[in-house]
């Protein structure tokens, strides 16, 4: 998994003082952008959000969801894009198609790419199902699978030379083939994201992809990512 790779695209600037503003008219008499000289500092408004909002499990997340950020995921397999789409996260997401983008597979047939640039594998190692059945994974397996992949995008390029469409063609590939996409989350999605998919009994690959995300996170909310971390991180309780 060392080519996964996680990259901020943008963000809301000041992002706890955004929450701050919306907790703030809640209750407010005033239009709080005209008082915007009296708002707490980024770091001030991001400890009153957490007292106010967060402490308690008092479960006020609606002024979270007011601040984003877009991220660029990328070399993920697909089987990650499968599970992060499952349950309702809240989450915008723009993703790479093999309809499209299968120069890709046809590089690896002409031996001018790495079938692991496109193709993803487990590395060797001990794993167990989810019934607790241990197996090991081993690499002559391991490159057995390889040689698959790389028979399977020399058929997908004879299949497109042969006069195919692209979604004809990628029905013949392995599953978990690489993409790349892009996600764009507010404060509170992103932490039912986490709570769904860091916990420890999730699916390897995605609890990578949250690995990824997370410093992106500490480093745009800090005050709510020391919350989150503290309070709820693998721990799979679920925000509203």
């Amino acid at each position: 998994m060392d080519r996964c790779r996680v990259e901020v695209i943008s963000q809301t600037p000041n992002p706890q003082q955004t929450m701050y503003a919306a907790m703030h008219q809640d209750y407010s008499e005033n239009f709080v952008v005209d008082e915007r000289s009296e708002w707490p500092d980024e770091v001030k408004a991001g400890e009153t959000i957490v007292k106010r909002l967060l402490a308690g499990e008092r479960g006020h997340y609606g002024p979270l969801e007011h601040p984003q950020i877009v991220l660029n995921c990328g070399f993920f397999p697909h089987s990650v894009m499968q599970q992060a789409r499952t349950h309702r996260v809240g989450i915008s997401f723009d993703v790479q198609s093999m309809r499209y983008t299968g120069s890709r597979v046809m590089e690896i047939a002409e031996g001018k790419r790495d079938v692991e640039d496109i193709f993803y594998l487990r590395p060797v190692g001990d794993y167990r199902d989810r019934q607790g059945k241990r197996y090991h994974y081993s690499e002559e397996q391991r490159q057995r699978d390889l040689a698959w992949c790389l028979e399977a995008a020399r058929g997908y390029a004879a299949d497109l030379e042969a006069g195919w469409s692209e979604e004809h063609a990628r029905g013949k590939l392995p599953f978990d083939y690489r993409q790349h996409f892009v996600i764009s989350l507010n404060v509170r999605s992103f932490m039912h994201f986490l709570d769904l998919r860091s916990k420890k009994d999730a699916q390897l690959e995605i609890q990578q992809l949250c690995d990824l995300m997370w410093p992106h996170f500490q480093a745009w909310v800090p005050a709510i990512a020391d919350w989150y971390e503290t309070t709820r991180l693998h721990k799979a309780r679920l925000s509203p």
